[in-house]
């Protein structure tokens, strides 16, 4: 199950890659708490760092509960309906908190939701997955 096509050279690189790989998963719990932090992205970047340092985390990550998400975007880049749908009301939201909590300048704003809609472009353009009976787990 591991894509390990550069494998760090070094066990410093390993090292560096495994922290960064706890941390993103780390990051990715948190999401799957907090309303509108992100889970899926920093599971994926886990994932990512975990196939260059330690197949048996990312194994552990591959077939967890978000294991399904991480293997759709692995195989297809494609993020189900109903994690688009989370995704783009959380992107909608967060800019919305901004606004109103930061009341920032107008050039500020538009670079903020420009910013933003190009993500949730980027977003609601991936495919679906291609498996049928898709169960989807909560993202945040």
């Amino acid at each position: 199950m591991s894509s390990m096509p550069n494998p760090p050279r070094s066990w410093l690189q390993r090292a560096v890659y495994i922290c960064l790989g706890l941390l993103m998963t780390g990051l990715g719990i948190v999401g799957a708490i907090l309303p509108l932090m992100p889970t899926t992205i920093f599971l994926i970047l886990a994932a990512w760092f975990f196939s260059r340092s330690s197949p048996r985390l990312e194994a552990y990550l591959m077939n967890g509960r978000f294991g399904g998400l991480l293997r759709d975007w692995r195989e297809n880049g494609a993020i189900s309906a109903r994690s688009k749908t989370l995704a783009l009301m959380g992107m909608s939201a967060g800019y919305a908190i901004f606004l109103v909590t930061a009341k920032p300048s107008l050039p500020l704003s538009i670079v903020v939701g420009a910013s933003i809609l190009a993500c949730a472009a980027y977003v609601a353009s991936r495919p679906g997955p291609a498996r049928s009976g898709e169960q989807d787990e909560s993202d945040g």
